[in-house]
């Protein structure tokens, strides 16, 4: 049976590492940073030597193509990302870009044709740590944002995406979005915990769970922390506690699959001895269910709704943001199965609990991931780690996925 060559991919994974390495053993690579072109041009380099003709499009996405019998069938993509958090691992994105090579480096290590092309892809700024929001490559090719709004995108300091593209020499030239796909394939670490624990070497992945953000703001009167007897203040972080354990309760409420998250607590002016005149909280809320985010959501507004009620303190929830729950294609999923099955490998099926390019190429073409594990489920850590015996697994089914769907011919 058909394997990949799993010191060639390991090897390169280190490789590609070291552009952008940190102290820790991790890695910044950020989006359009010098590293992040210095990682650019050695995939490039790499394709090259492999055979594939590459092209770069307006946002930067870089597309390596090995030829199928026929050049007019629609090709099989399979990619992820270069660009890494300032204080990311070695395997978030670069490990499915660079699985990609290595199944190429497979075919041809065997003469093996298959009758659509297979193409990898790298998509610009995945994380959206440089330039919000995340995701923005694919979103701008699968339409979903447009190529004026991703190039006015600005970092911290004032610098545009379409100027830094520009600066590292990847705004390219190829035609926007105008690609066939008869199947597109991501292959990740799984950034949680659940592989693991379930000691399962392959996650399918049948989708992405929704996410909702929010943030809420309280406004209450500054005053003194001294000299104000307690029943006399309006405190928005008082009022903010029973919110928060009822906000928690709907975890409980949907489990097992819901998700609530309070990322930042934020009181303004922030003194020690001044009792705050606003708390700024945001809130995270996920299911893979549209129905139950929808109504978690109809709860969130509820509770919001009793602050005002039951205080003096003024609440105010804004809506952030909203990525509708998304569900892979069938027929990838099936070939997903379908290798796990031929290679005896201990695999579970899962949705994703975070976004992933996969998420806008879903609504282009027919899509699907597959997660391996990540050691103590960690992830935009500098101690990312993953085991080779996994990376090899689940590179082979991505192989096999592949040759499926790219029709291998005998």
């Amino acid at each position: 049976m058909l394997k990949i060559n799993q010191n060639r991919l390991w090897n390169r994974l280190m490789t590609m590492a070291e552009i952008g390495g940190t102290p820790k053993g991790g890695v910044c690579r950020v989006a359009l940073s010098e590293e992040d072109k210095r990682g650019r041009d050695l995939f490039i380099e790499w394709c090259t030597a492999a055979g594939c003709t590459v092209e770069v499009d307006p946002m930067g996405n870089i597309f390596a193509r090995r030829a199928g019998i026929d050049p007019n069938l629609p090709a099989v993509m399979i990619g992820s990302h270069l660009d890494s958090q300032p204080t990311g691992g070695k395997f978030d994105g670069v490990y499915g870009v660079l699985a990609g090579l290595e199944v190429i480096e497979c075919l041809n290590d065997h003469n093996v044709k298959t009758k659509h092309p297979i193409e990898i892809v790298s998509w610009t700024n995945e994380e959206g740590a440089r330039f919000a929001p995340a995701m923005i490559g694919s979103g701008v090719f699968a339409g979903t944002f447009s190529l004026d709004y991703a190039y006015s995108r600005t970092d911290k300091e004032g610098k545009t995406l379409g100027e830094e593209l520009v600066k590292i020499g990847y705004q390219g030239t190829a035609p926007l979005g105008q690609r066939a796909y008869k199947a597109t394939f991501e292959i990740h670490i799984e950034q949680g915990p659940i592989l693991e624990a379930e000691e399962k070497s392959v996650g399918i992945v049948t989708g992405v769970q929704g996410i909702h953000w929010y943030d809420l703001i309280l406004t209450g009167k500054e005053t003194h922390a001294g000299p104000s007897p307690m029943s006399y203040r309006v405190d928005p972080v008082k009022a903010a506690i029973p919110v928060l354990q009822q906000v928690y309760q709907l975890a409980e409420t949907y489990a097992p699959h819901a998700r609530v998250t309070i990322g930042y607590l934020d009181a303004s002016p922030g003194v020690k001895n001044t009792v705050p005149g606003q708390l700024k909280i945001s809130l995270d809320l996920r299911h893979p269910d549209a129905d139950i985010l929808e109504q978690m959501d109809s709860d969130l507004k509820s509770i919001i709704a009793e602050v005002s009620e039951h205080t003096t303190v003024q609440s105010e929830l804004e809506d952030i943001w909203y990525s509708p729950p998304v569900a892979f294609d069938p027929n990838c999923i099936t070939a997903v199965q379908a290798a796990v099955d031929q290679l005896q490998i201990p695999a579970m099926q899962m949705v994703s609990g975070a976004g992933h390019d996969a998420v806008y190429l879903a609504g282009y073409a027919p899509t699907s991931m597959i997660f391996i594990p990540c050691e103590d489920g960690l992830s935009h850590n500098e101690l990312e780690n993953a085991f080779p015996e996994d990376v090899e697994a689940g590179t082979n089914v991505l192989l096999h996925a592949t040759l499926s769907m790219a029709e291998q011919l005998e």
